[in-house]
């Protein structure tokens, strides 16, 4: 099995095949608990990956941008896309993220195991934000329909950097490769919202225990109330577990700042 001399020149041969050596050594694989600074992560070593257990991804994405046009409306739609992945990049950032990257129209965050609750409130900053501000600035000001999509997923992850360090000057040949389920999990929940909603796998919402993230403040009627609803997710064969949880509200007008403070504070230093 393999390519002749006369399929293509022998540069690219000799690219396939040196590739195929790496394959057939096997990988070597190193745990460590967090995630690491980029610059750590391994480049130069081609069969070496980062173990990461149980990373948490908040993932976010715009609905409907097909509607925009870089051909019809070049400005208006370089300037949604900025308003959106920017706040975005900027808030999670905030919130002490280690890893934050722009996939086209949506960014993926993620955050260590001990740091569930931080994740939580990044997202339902970044919720409010689309439901109350970016949604409609953007629909008064174009004739799109535009929404967000939103989802959270948790586990294990390998991560290496892949690509060539520089190449003819250049440094854009490379980029970090995350293989496991939490960034596509929490896509694929995401595509499952409506505009502005928030959802989240079982496995990441058993880490919420403290009330503050389960429960409301009690505004307007002063009774608190479950902020989470139950979604059968098991007829979903993209997704690998039964049961995911949806949460529709955004920070309240009167407590929201007193509960991100609390929440994000759960996790410790």
């Amino acid at each position: 099995m393999g390519i002749t001399k006369k399929q293509m020149p022998k540069e690219f041969i000799d690219i396939i095949e040196e590739e195929r050596g790496l394959y057939e050594e096997g990988t070597s694989v190193t745990t460590q608990n967090d995630i690491p600074d980029t610059d750590k992560i391994p480049l130069d070593k081609p069969r070496l990956w980062l173990r990461i257990p149980d990373v948490i991804c908040v993932y976010v994405d715009m609905m409907n941008s097909t509607q925009l046009s870089a051909t019809k409306h070049d400005k208006s739609t370089a300037a949604v896309y900025r308003f959106y992945t920017h706040t975005a990049v900027r808030i999670f950032h905030e919130f002490e993220s280690p890893y934050i990257d722009v996939r086209g129209d949506g960014v993926f965050a993620l955050f260590n195991k001990n740091q569930p609750y931080r994740a939580l409130a990044a997202a339902v900053t970044f919720k409010t934000f689309a439901k109350e501000v970016f949604v409609p600035t953007v629909n008064d000001s174009t004739e799109c329909d535009i929404g967000s999509h939103m989802g959270i997923d948790q586990k294990t992850v390998l991560v290496r950097r892949m690509g060539l360090r520089r190449a003819s000057g250049r440094t854009d040949r490379q980029n970090e490769v995350w293989a496991g389920k939490p960034v596509s999990m929490a896509a694929k929940l995401g595509s499952l919202t409506a505009d502005s909603e928030l959802l989240i796998s079982d496995r990441y919402f058993k880490n919420l225990k403290d009330s503050l993230a389960t429960k409301s403040c009690g505004c307007p009627s002063g009774k608190q109330v479950d902020l989470w609803e139950e979604v059968d997710v098991s007829e979903d064969d993209r997704l690998d577990f039964d049961r995911a949880y949806v949460l529709k509200s955004v920070w309240c007008g009167t407590h929201g700042k007193e509960y991100c403070e609390a929440i994000r504070d759960l996790d410790g230093d």
